[in-house]
């Protein structure tokens, strides 16, 4: 059997995905993961874990433990093409095999960790909360972008050119003398930005209007370490609290 699952619950809400040729591994990373309530799915390949993930991971919260060498597709081959899918839940390596330059290749490309076999439990299990604490965060993060991005496109283009004009720092009359309109007209504007992006003051307009630059392009501004490889976001500090209600 390609796969099996173990742990509570109807739904994969949150979820260990154990990717490893050697069923003993897998039946004890299960068992291990049990013991701390986790619901666990194990896959003896990692061609049949991409199979399963290509409809049934993207809007669940999840991590990875993939063992380094597998018969076929090895576990970075396998972090490879989740990179090009653009879905890569955080992956803990695991490796008998392990050196500096593999580790570094893996980290480079967004693991969260790599642990030499054999391990101890607690590290795998600190491991795997850590991974999930992470993807928790970065479902979050992303959820609280795609609230800015849908408020943000809600603007008409004279209310984006008068939002970009307050985060550029200009007064209601510089504003208004730029754009031929009166000032009592710019206040209304500013009125109907604070409603539209539901900001609670002007302080928070403009975090919010810092944030919105590039997204005309369709892009909340992003970078990434480490090439185009990397998964791991370095994202704007205090996003989904800036963002919320």
């Amino acid at each position: 059997m390609a796969a099996s699952a173990i742990g509570s619950g109807d739904h994969l809400a949150q979820t260990v995905f154990v990717v490893d040729d050697d069923d003993s591994i897998r039946e004890a990373l299960q068992g291990l993961l049990s013991t701390v309530g986790l619901r666990s799915r194990a896959f003896a390949s990692a061609q049949a874990f991409l199979e399963f993930d290509r409809n049934d991971t993207s809007g669940h919260s999840c991590c990875l433990i993939v063992d380094v060498r597998m018969p076929g597709i090895g576990g970075l081959d396998l972090q490879s093409r989740l990179v090009q899918r653009n879905h890569v839940p955080p992956i803990i390596f695991m490796s008998a095999f392990g050196d500096v330059a593999m580790t570094a290749q893996a980290m480079k490309a967004g693991a969260r960790d790599f642990l030499p076999k054999p391990f101890r439990d607690q590290d795998m299990l600190d491991a795997v909360m850590s991974a999930l604490k992470y993807d928790q965060q970065m479902r979050a993060i992303e959820e609280s972008r795609e609230n800015l991005r849908n408020r943000y496109r809600s603007l008409s283009d004279r209310e984006r050119e008068l939002l970009r004009m307050l985060g550029d720092g200009l007064m209601n009359k510089q504003i208004a003398s730029r754009l031929c309109l009166s000032e009592i007209t710019v206040k209304v504007g500013r009125r109907s930005l604070m409603n539209k992006m539901k900001a609670r003051n002007f302080a928070q307009l403009i975090k919010m209007e810092s944030l919105t630059r590039g997204l005309d392009n369709q892009k909340i501004p992003t970078s990434y370490e480490g090439g185009a490889g990397e998964v791991a976001y370095r994202l704007e500090p205090g996003l989904a609290h800036i963002l919320r209600d």
